[in-house]
């Protein structure tokens, strides 16, 4: 069989993928080569192959780092994303053989990191108050909050921008996850005249910081990761109906924080 030839392009030594699905793609194909490494015993091989497949988990493990340490869920100054890395090589290595085939390959990543995570970060407190307040929420209520999410950590977060070694072109709106309705057109473009996409994200951010863990998560990996409910269900250990519920909670809570913050008649 050929090997699969992918439409990425490398820009100043940064490999570039179309799509993260296309990036999906690459890892299962490494599945088999790292399979048969392993059963040959080269740990150094199989490391420096696994390495290609490392670039989003360290990024989904930096991104779960920052928000434990912003919520004063993980002492500060302990912990680096390498650190888990570096486990997660051990871990990957010496449990290879639970993978099924290729196409669980990638979901098996991320949910050995998340097991990692799950066993040093403290649990969230499930902030109850933003959660069933979030339709009463006025214009300056969003903006202060805006405010303390921006200052929180400072100082101590990982800059994601100087982690990833692959790239992909900005073709994937936030806006789109949020307004699913082919009747939200209009509230789209209204949102991407008055705010741009960077006020956009930094306001979902926002609203995905102070939603439940399990919410956030599962929102973050169908949306930035483009892994699918069933492969998110694997990621999570829970049932596909928990994931597509957490999932719908998330994009709703979105849409009214958008709606109310930007639409609303409030001051």
């Amino acid at each position: 069989m050929p090997p699969i030839k992918l439409k990425s392009i490398t820009m100043n030594n940064k490999i570039v993928y179309k799509t993260r699905k296309e990036f999906h793609i690459f890892v299962a194909s490494t599945y088999p080569d790292l399979k048969e490494i392993k059963d040959f015993g080269d740990k150094k091989a199989f490391n420096e192959l696994l390495l290609k497949d490392l670039p989003q988990v360290r990024r989904y493990i930096t991104k779960r780092l920052n928000t434990a340490l912003s919520k004063g869920n993980l002492p500060r100054g302990k912990y680096r994303p390498d650190d888990f890395i570096d486990q997660l090589f051990i871990e990957v290595y010496d449990h290879f053989d639970e993978v099924g085939n290729k196409a669980d390959f990638y979901p098996w990543l991320f949910k050995k990191a998340d097991e990692l995570l799950d066993d040093t970060i403290i649990d969230e407190e499930f902030d109850a108050v933003f959660f069933e307040n979030i339709d009463d929420f006025s214009r300056p209520e969003w903006n202060e909050m805006e405010e303390k999410f921006s200052t929180d950590g400072d100082g101590d977060l990982v800059m994601l921008e100087e982690l990833d070694d692959i790239s992909y072109p900005k073709n994937d709106y936030m806006l789109n996850h949020v307004f699913v309705e082919d009747d939200k057109k209009e509230i789209i473009d209204k949102l991407d005249k008055e705010l741009g996409e960077k006020n956009i994200r930094r306001h979902a951010d926002m609203v995905l910081h102070y939603l439940p863990l399990p919410m956030r998560t599962v929102f973050e990996l169908a949306t930035q990761y483009h892994f699918d409910v069933e492969e998110i269900a694997k990621i999570r250990n829970q049932s596909i109906q928990e994931i597509r519920e957490l999932l719908e909670n998330a994009r709703k809570s979105l849409e009214t924080s958008f709606l109310n913050r930007h639409f609303a008649d409030n001051t």
